[in-house]
């Protein structure tokens, strides 16, 4: 128990709602339940830049699709002015090439599916906020499993 003067300054109740409601200090999820695995190191993606599709209050455009890029795809973000494929160093962005694993908005994603050129999908990458704008069962339509690296697929 805290010295009197203490429980004064503390109104615990607030800090319990406080602690309850702040879920910064939980890990990511993906949209299967599972825990969030990295999207991809080359390039570095992710809104934090940190491989990751983790999202937060400052991620307007929630980056929360893991995608494995397609020309067809990088084509049809580019006519919707989302350039994918020019670099842009200043924003730490390389410019991507098909097969690039990259986190992607949901809300240009999901134009994309409509649009007959969704790209491919990593569902253990994804993070569950897509869901507030993509239903599952479309990322799933799209969905691929995909090995953490490439050399994997070396003979």
């Amino acid at each position: 128990m805290l010295p009197r003067p203490l429980q004064d300054i503390f109104n615990w109740s607030t800090l319990a709602e406080i602690a309850l409601s702040d879920t910064a200090w939980m890990a990511d999820r993906n949209v299967l339940g599972g825990e969030l695995e990295s999207c991809g190191l080359d390039p570095v993606t992710g809104f934090y830049r940190d491989g990751c599709c983790s999202t937060g209050s400052e991620d307007h455009g929630s980056h929360t699709i893991c995608a494995v890029v397609t020309s067809e795809f990088l084509e049809h973000q580019r006519r919707i002015g989302n350039d994918l494929s020019t670099p842009m160093p200043q924003f730490q962005f390389p410019g991507l090439v098909p097969g690039d694993r990259w986190c992607v908005t949901a809300a240009n994603w999901l134009k994309a599916h409509y649009d007959g050129v969704a790209a491919f999908v990593v569902l253990a990458s994804t993070h569950e906020r897509a869901l507030e704008i993509v239903p599952l069962a479309v990322l799933q339509e799209h969905a691929v499993d995909v090995p953490p690296s490439p050399t994997v697929l070396e003979g």
